[in-house]
């Protein structure tokens, strides 16, 4: 994984919960990982990663993904599998 990439999931999985991730670095990390994403009605978007499908909000009036939304990530990639790089 990209120096870049490890940041931005970082971020997300870590505490307190971020509130400045923008909504295209979260959608360049999930390409990364491999995810299928769908455009859904509106602002969702279907992703599939790792054989589990989940639904995501892009943000309405900002590139800049708000607190919920990352939770709302958060949980997704965990279910899927997606875990913290530990640094040695």
């Amino acid at each position: 994984m990209s120096h870049k990439h490890d940041r931005i999931l970082q971020s997300i999985l870590e505490e307190p919960v971020s509130g400045n991730i923008h909504w295209r670095e979260v959608e360049s990390l999930l390409q990364h990982l491999g995810a299928d994403i769908e455009p859904g009605h509106g602002a969702r978007l279907k992703v599939l990663l790792n054989g589990v499908e989940g639904t995501l909000h892009r943000p309405h009036h900002s590139g800049v993904c708000s607190k919920q939304e990352i939770r709302h990530l958060r949980d997704y990639l965990l279910r899927v599998g997606v875990r913290k790089v530990e640094s040695p």
